[in-house]
């Protein structure tokens, strides 16, 4: 089975865009063009959201989650374009803490434990 992860095909498109802006508008252009003054308030809109849909019932709120969710990954995935920072570099991370107590890995980083 190929890999069914649509995030290398992101990723490649963004970069893309970066370097080579098409003629015709471009969402992802004009994101990358605003910089994290752009950037940055469209990931906390959606995070918000992404938030305000889980508690949304039925399949209608599963859904609606699910949409929101893509749209904050995708924003984060832009952002990370225009910082020239690699899926695998979150990827590393991710690896680095797996199997490691949330509590100790922020411990470990000097910040406090949350409940």
């Amino acid at each position: 089975m190929a890999d069914s992860s649509i995030l290398p095909a992101l990723l490649a498109v963004i970069a893309d865009r970066k370097a080579n802006p098409p003629a015709e508008r471009s969402y992802v252009v004009s994101l990358l063009n605003g910089g994290t003054d752009k950037i940055g308030p469209k990931i906390t809109e959606e995070a918000g959201e992404v938030v305000e849909a889980a508690d949304e019932p039925g399949q209608a709120g599963r859904e609606h989650l699910v949409h929101e969710v893509a749209d904050l990954v995708f924003h984060t995935l832009v952002l990370l374009g225009l910082k020239e920072i690699p899926w695998a570099e979150v990827e590393a991370e991710l690896a680095r803490r797996f199997g490691v107590s949330g509590i100790v890995e922020k411990e470990s980083r000097g910040k406090p434990a949350q409940s």
